[in-house]
């Protein structure tokens, strides 16, 4: 059960296999899933409006709020915690869907500004892409093969390597090449890296199934929410880059 979602790695399920209660189901992951991005929209909102104090005209420009660093960081440790912590993920996960909905929103309020209209077809295009791929896994048509696995866990990460070079170098006033270009090729690089994070749902989505069926403990539900929904706020970002290129042009 490989993928390249570093929440759900390989031996995720496998080391928890044998342990004793309750077990995980499908239908529980779906429904923990769901509370998660419903946390997430909610966080998103007030975080919008928060991005706006003194209200939404077509003149006014959205306010970084001050939590706004400080909200990523903590999201991003939790994460860490959650994953070397699996145990925890039925308190933390959520925890994590309500910051990182909170710095989605006041992210998507400056891509709102500059672009209008440009994060409600971000969110169409992401639960699109979601409920597409999952009518595609459950009718067969893609097979998760292991060559399948590889070469979206080389691809992913790749994209992960450059990204972190990328965020290095921006420190000392560069940038990696095509990644923030909007011309014909840097398009094309965001077409591919969109890809590759829609595709990583397909993985999500047979870890899970995979995992129901080896007998993973009940809180495991949880954590394989919080994964897909790593997974999810990747493509949205992805979307909103590649849209915001776009609409640059």
């Amino acid at each position: 059960m490989r993928t390249s979602n570093p929440a759900l790695s390989d031996k995720v399920f496998q080391d928890q296999v044998g342990n004793s209660g309750p077990r995980m189901t499908i239908q529980g992951a779906v429904n923990k899933s769901l509370m998660m991005i419903c946390l997430v929209i909610g966080a998103a909102y007030f975080s919008w409006q928060s991005a706006y104090p003194g209200g939404w005209t077509n003149s006014s420009l959205p306010e970084i709020p001050s939590w706004y660093l400080p909200v990523i960081i903590i999201a991003f440790i939790i994460a860490l915690v959650i994953i070397f912590k699996k145990t925890w993920a039925p308190v933390l996960a959520p925890v994590y869907a309500l910051l990182e909905g909170s710095s989605l929103g006041a992210l998507s309020a400056i891509f709102e500004t500059r672009y209008p209209g440009i994060v409600l077809q971000a969110v169409l295009c992401t639960f699109g892409t979601f409920f597409a791929l999952l009518m595609v896994y459950k009718s067969g048509l893609i097979k998760v093969t292991e060559n399948f696995k590889l070469g979206l866990i080389a691809a992913t990460g790749g994209i992960a390597i450059v990204y972190v070079i990328d965020m290095v170098i921006s420190f000392f006033g560069m940038n990696v090449p095509l990644i923030h270009e909007n011309g014909p090729l840097g398009i094309g690089v965001s077409i591919f890296i969109t890809i590759v994070a829609a595709l990583n749902l397909v993985l999500d989505f047979d870890f899970i199934e995979k995992g129901a069926e080896s007998g993973a403990p009940k809180f495991m539900e949880w954590y394989s929410a919080f994964g897909l929904l790593v997974t999810l706020i990747w493509l949205y970002l992805e979307i909103l880059r590649l849209l915001s290129k776009g609409r640059k042009r």
